[in-house]
């Protein structure tokens, strides 16, 4: 079992930065793979970034590429995403995720945090 906790979030104007932290706890080891997905209003939950605990292998989607930065600390177990530059298409609930493989499917992960809503105004 691996329990995963987001907090962060919040509202900012466009062009503005937030960072998110996502504690894991539990048989973490199982899980090797971290990653975060987002899921706004009457949309799809899509990927947005994920690493791995040992090597700090990185994948992001391409809409956030360049803006944010996926990044872990093994001592806390926590996991953090960087969001620089946001734009109000990036308003959404954002989710934590722990998995075995590097993915963009969610289906592929197995364990998932309560979510953490991020708002970015125009």
């Amino acid at each position: 079992q691996v329990r995963l906790a987001e907090s962060g979030g919040g509202l900012v104007p466009a062009g503005g930065s937030l960072r998110l932290s996502c504690a894991a706890s539990g048989r973490t080891f199982s899980r090797p793979v971290m990653a975060w997905f987002r899921q706004a209003p009457g949309k799809e939950r899509e990927f947005v970034a994920a690493i791995t605990w040992i090597a700090s292998t990185t994948d992001y989607a391409d809409s956030v590429k360049g803006r944010f930065t996926i990044a872990r600390d093994s001592a806390k177990n926590t996991v953090y995403l960087q969001m620089n530059s946001l734009e109000p298409e990036d308003t959404a609930v954002y989710y934590c995720a722990a998995g075995v493989s590097i993915s963009k499917w969610p289906q592929t992960y197995h364990y998932w945090g309560q979510g953490t809503q991020v708002t970015v105004s125009s």
